[in-house]
């Protein structure tokens, strides 16, 4: 009896241990979900009003000369 307490203790310090890391990995794992819901464009879209104006939306070019020079 004395070993399986032993066993259920080192289990239990074991899962405490371990608890605030799973936590923040499926935090992190449902972030990167809803940012790559977003960049796919299944995000919730607010409804679209008649009279708005629609927005602007511009192509961002890289720019090509780096200021640092290796």
């Amino acid at each position: 009896m004395n070993t399986f307490l032993s066993y259920l203790a080192i289990a239990a310090l074991f899962a405490l241990v371990l608890l605030p890391a799973l936590v923040g990995l499926a935090r992190e794992r449902r972030i990167d979900r809803e940012l790559r819901d977003a960049r796919r464009g299944r995000g919730e879209t607010p409804p679209r009003t008649a009279g708005a104006a629609q927005p602007v939306t511009a192509t961002r070019r890289p720019y090509i000369r780096s200021w640092a020079r290796i």
